[in-house]
């Protein structure tokens, strides 16, 4: 590409000589990447298509401008999905990097965002060598955490830090409502509830959130789900079954908050186990799914028990997974489930299970940190059938017996109280409560 070429794709994307719109701010993310950009090591942000990481990078690079006082010409900002790129190689980055210097004469340290990384064909050499060479303070990001953290880890070991990106918490899903609507009063005067089911519903990619029709929140999820499966699987795995994993994709997408197995799924779908494995390690990697182990203290036994699955986005799940009718309680559990993801991203300390006994009773969420399992939450959308009451709180007091925990959590529709069993106490919280963050642990 020529150098103009590159300087007008350069102007659109950088602060040199506008504002650029950097939308609703995402503190908790701005609050660690900011500690974070101070070190000297390789900064990689991951997380699903569409989450929000360009606009909390572009938000990073105007919070250095403000607050550190840089210099708008001391940062470069490149997105590798600009369609104007074309032959994308290392040393297209490096003809970037030399017409910029060129262009904004830097004075002083230089801060080079990578939007996309993985865009580029063998992008991480670029990335080692302007480390070791010290030409940039470096930060790329990318949608696939092993891309990022595998090839990452091989070219920088102990030289990178790692932030994933997930979309919108409830709390910033309503503070995004407030600044696009403008009507603070309304989730003060009791709409959360209301804005809640939308939440669900609709789930909380950024652009879903901020678009206003029915119509088009549908159509986005539609267009993020084509993108995930053809960019960031198809694409990039070279795929040549696509439909057996668009058909894995579904299963799972219509499965949420239910155990698999790879040998059953695959069955299920005709393909081999070994096939339905590889599938779904990539789907997992491209942050359309998790799967959430059992919880044993022997590592063979939780690899050989049912996994659960839950997706990146209940929206997205409500889209593309085929549902016979609603339902509000698998969706509710992958609402948490996203939640507790979401807490342990800024906690390396912390791990996530089920848990099951040998009864078959089971707790949704065993939360470890370090050795010990320091809370069990049970989700239990109605409780006005009493047997399942009495379900779901005689495994929570049987999982809080074998972990010595005193007390246990039930996250409900609206229902706020607690009991005490013997010398042990449930809770129960409404959903809507526990998801904000003055109620986070």
């Amino acid at each position: 590409m020529n150098k103009n070429e590159l300087i007008g794709i350069f102007r659109d994307w950088n602060f040199w000589d506008k504002d650029l719109e950097t939308g609703v701010q995402r503190n908790l993310y701005l609050d660690e990447l900011e500690k974070m950009i101070a070190g000297e090591q390789v900064k990689a942000i991951t997380g699903a298509r569409r989450s929000g990481k360009s606009y909390i990078m572009r938000q990073l690079a105007a919070r250095l401008m403000k607050k550190k006082g840089v210099d708008k010409n001391n940062i470069l900002i490149i997105n590798f999905e600009d369609p104007r790129f074309i032959n994308l190689s290392t040393g297209l980055i490096q003809q970037a990097f030399e017409v910029y210097l060129e262009f904004c004469r830097p004075k002083g340290g230089i801060y080079v965002f990578l939007d996309e990384v993985q865009e580029v064909p063998g992008w991480e050499k670029w990335v080692r060598t302007a480390h070791e060479l010290g030409k940039a303070n470096l930060m790329v990001t990318g949608s696939n955490s092993k891309l990022l953290g595998g090839e990452l880890a091989t070219s920088l070991t102990g030289r990178h830090l790692d932030m994933t990106v997930m979309p919108l918490s409830f709390s910033e899903f309503l503070r995004f409502k407030e600044s696009e609507e403008k009507e603070t009063c309304t989730i003060m005067d009791g709409g959360k509830r209301m804005l809640l089911k939308e939440f669900v519903k609709f789930g909380s990619f950024p652009l879903v959130v901020k678009s206003a029709r029915e119509w088009d929140k549908e159509n986005i999820l539609l267009a993020y789900y084509d993108d995930v499966v053809n960019k960031d699987l198809i694409k990039r795995y070279k795929i040549r079954k696509t439909e057996e994993i668009k058909s894995l994709a579904k299963f799972y997408l219509s499965n949420i908050s239910r155990p698999i197995t790879f040998s059953a799924s695959g069955k299920f779908l005709e393909m081999s186990t070994l096939s339905a494995k590889r599938f779904s390690a990539y789907l997992e990697n491209s942050y359309l799914v998790f799967f959430l182990k059992r919880f044993s203290f022997k590592a063979k036994e939780q690899e050989k028990s049912p996994r659960k699955v839950y997706a990146i986005d209940t929206g997205l799940a409500g889209m593309i997974g085929f549902q016979f009718s609603p339902n509000s309680g698998r969706l509710a559990e992958n609402t948490v489930f996203l939640e507790l993801k979401r807490r342990s991203y800024f906690n390396p300390r912390q791990e996530l299970y089920y848990w099951k006994n040998l009864a078959q009773e089971e707790v949704d969420f065993a939360v470890k940190e370090n050795d010990k399992v320091k809370e069990l939450i049970q989700v239990c959308w109605d409780l006005r059938d009493i047997n399942t009451r009495k379900r779901e709180t005689r495994a929570l007091l049987k999982a809080m017996d074998a972990f010595g925990l005193k007390s246990g959590l039930i996250i409900t529709e609206d229902y706020n109280d607690h009991e005490q069993f013997g010398g042990k106490k449930i809770r129960y919280m409404a959903l809507e409560e526990w998801l904000m963050p003055e109620n986070q642990k």
